[in-house]
């Protein structure tokens, strides 16, 4: 079977999408950092819709060590398929991506494309360890950053060609490159732009002032379920092509970019291409955490408890998804400053939809990892909303009381907690005696989680009353819990 290339591109089947544009006449304008399967699904499907009305953005993709993605996607010309995954996967081919490098192997490469006058936006997927941070600053001790600081011209981090970069630029006179986080970091563009000053200070304090007033680091947030490639997509894509493509991607329908308009040498026109461009990123992350993550924690808990594998099975369920629904609609819009032009219902709608979606395999399990880091952004600061605007909290403190349903059957079976206060938690776990009252008080003394709303009395009791609803977190009686939480709120 011929490899997808160019070449091949003319012979696949007709109900495949494909590049509208001539890919010869694009010039690259934007070297992404990080390019692994969720930019490839997500920034670089916005981009190829672009391309058309403005060829000045094609991508070079870098990869920092592995040349695992260069070398699958180099003898493809750059293309790749993308599975659109809801009940009929529906394939795309993607052309934005007209250059591969693997940093570890082609480092003067990638800094003579960070140096092209012709790239205007240098952007990263490289996850939150990538940044190389301790805390809110950069971590100088880490063995990366400590290797660029002796040698900036040689670096080895995201942090350190983003600096190199702009050092080029800056000696060559020529104007700098936007830098654009796309991870899922609260405050990323601030973040890496404290980031970049703090390394480029460490050595030459001129080039972190230049930095500091010619640089733009915007903020973002995005948001699509990509679930890994695997064989299954490989071989249906090439069942469906006729031609082999070594590395797919696939997620759901639904993606969402949203992009602060803090440029500092011209941009794509990305809200052509359905992003949302915003002065409110933190507003955007906001809704995202309460009315997304924390229903995604409240599935994960009360659905574990109830046998459930995954998202999609836990909304075939009726008293869980009619209790989700009326929780996001009910308790917890009502606690968000929403960003102007967001509708929260419409957001809401969308959610549901996505959880639906029987071709995404979202396991619960895996939801439920690291609870107490997750708990207080996603539910516990919600609940801190409620209660100061006076407003009952008895329906969100059901997902916390499952959460501590979950940590005691997972401690009295003996299985270890994927989350950073595991001995503590399951300690509290094997202790527990099923009473509401003992049971409560011994997890509200764990400040990492709690602190924020463990002293507010009225909390304290609905959180009692919330455990007790949940009895032995039976299914059945996690079952009973929520049909009697949507009928008190029909009382």
């Amino acid at each position: 079977m011929p490899r997808l290339n160019e070449v091949a591109l003319a012979t696949i089947p007709p109900d495949v999408t494909r590049p509208t544009y001539d890919r010869g006449n694009t010039r690259i304008g934007i070297v992404h950092i990080g390019a692994g399967a969720f930019h490839r699904a997500h920034q670089a499907v916005y981009i190829d819709d672009l391309l058309a009305d403005d060829p000045d953005w094609a991508i070079c993709g870098v990869s920092l060590r592995s040349a695992d993605v260069r070398d699958a996607l180099r003898p493809q010309d750059g293309l790749y398929t993308l599975a659109l995954l809801d009940g009929h996967p529906s394939l795309r081919v993607i052309g934005a991506i007209r250059e591969l490098l693997c940093a570890r192997e082609e480092s003067q490469a990638v800094l003579a494309r960070l140096a092209d006058p012709a790239v205007r936006l240098v952007s990263l997927t490289i996850t939150e360890k990538g940044y190389r941070l301790s805390g809110d600053a950069l971590d100088l001790a880490h063995p990366d950053i400590a290797h660029d600081l002796a040698a900036p011209q040689a670096p080895a981090s995201a942090i350190g060609y983003v600096v190199a970069g702009l050092a080029l630029r800056r000696a060559a006179g020529t104007a700098p490159y936007t830098v654009l986080s796309c991870d899922n970091l609260a405050d990323n563009g601030g973040r890496l732009r404290r980031a970049a000053l703090q390394y480029a200070q460490a050595f030459d304090p001129d080039l972190a002032r230049w930095i500091e007033t010619e640089v733009a680091f915007p903020r973002s947030m995005v948001d699509s379920i990509t679930p890994a490639t695997d064989d299954a997509l490989r071989e249906r894509v090439a069942a469906h092509l006729g031609c082999t493509d070594a590395w797919p991607v696939q997620r759901e329908p639904y993606a969402q970019w949203v992009i602060e308009d803090h440029f500092c040498n011209a941009r794509p026109a990305f809200e052509r291409a359905g992003a949302t461009i915003s002065d409110d990123i933190a507003g955007y992350d906001r809704a995202k955490l309460r009315l997304l993550n924390g229903p995604h924690s409240a599935l994960a808990y009360l659905g574990s408890l109830m046998g459930i594998e995954t998202v999609a099975d836990a909304m075939r369920q009726p008293a869980l998804a009619g209790f989700v629904e009326r929780l996001m609609r009910e308790d917890i819009v009502p606690t968000l400053d929403a960003p102007r032009g967001f509708d929260p219902q419409a957001y809401v709608d969308a959610i549901l939809a996505r959880f639906r979606n029987p071709d995404i395999r979202h396991l619960l399990s895996q939801i439920a990892w690291d609870g107490s880091q997750k708990l207080p952004v996603r539910i516990l600061g919600t609940i801190a909303d409620a209660l100061a605007d006076g407003r009952p909290v008895d329906r969100l403190c059901l997902p916390v009381a499952a959460w501590m349903r979950f940590v005691c059957r997972q401690a009295r079976a003996g299985v270890a907690l994927v989350d950073p206060l595991d001995a503590t938690l399951r300690e509290v776990g094997r202790a527990a005696t099923g009473d509401a009252r003992d049971d409560a008080a011994a997890f509200l003394v764990l400040d990492a989680v709690f602190a924020p709303v463990s002293g507010n009395a009225g909390f304290a009791e609905a959180l009692r009353r919330a455990y007790a609803a949940l009895g032995d977190a039976s299914p059945s009686a996690v079952a009973h819990a929520l049909d009697a939480a949507c009928a008190s709120m029909d009382a």
